[in-house]
């Protein structure tokens, strides 16, 4: 698995707050969640109830978008990630890891009952107008390509 740069890493560690963008029959949401970012997963986890709206249509399509950003009025200091994923429901080992991870960085979640769900990222691109106006770097999830359905089909 390739891993995205890692100032992009650096970036997604130093904050907290994900904009979480679902969409379900033609309706988009969006939430603010706290998150904490798994490296060696490449993964977001982030706490959320069954019954939230954003939680419901992840149910229908797993399928999300977000951003991470941060606020600044001056232009050549803008950051932000933009994001695509895949969404679950966080359990067996991966459960274990995501629970210790959340903890740690957020303690008070401990008090919680709670769902931690887990965005596996798939696509992230970083701008950074410290590394000059515009710049993107840009990472994606290389695909499986399965042999038998990339072959012509009149074979």
């Amino acid at each position: 698995m390739s891993f995205p740069d890692k100032r992009i890493v650096d970036f997604i560690n130093e904050h907290h707050v994900l904009t979480l963008a679902t969409s379900f029959d033609e309706e988009p949401y969006c939430a603010n969640c706290f998150y904490v970012y798994m490296e060696e997963e490449n993964s977001l986890v982030f706490t959320s109830d069954y019954d939230t709206k954003h939680i419901r249509q992840a149910s229908h399509n797993i399928y999300v978008a977000g951003s991470i950003v941060l606020e600044t009025s001056i232009i050549g200091k803008i950051q932000g990630i933009q994001l695509q994923g895949i969404i679950s429901e966080a359990r067996d080992g991966l459960l274990v890891e995501a629970r210790k991870a959340f903890l740690k960085r957020f303690p008070i979640a401990m008090l919680m009952k709670t769902t931690l769900w887990v965005v596996d990222l798939t696509f992230l691109k970083f701008t950074d107008n410290r590394l000059g106006f515009g710049k993107k770097l840009i990472w994606e999830k290389a695909l499986i390509v399965d042999p038998f359905l990339s072959r012509n089909l009149s074979e």
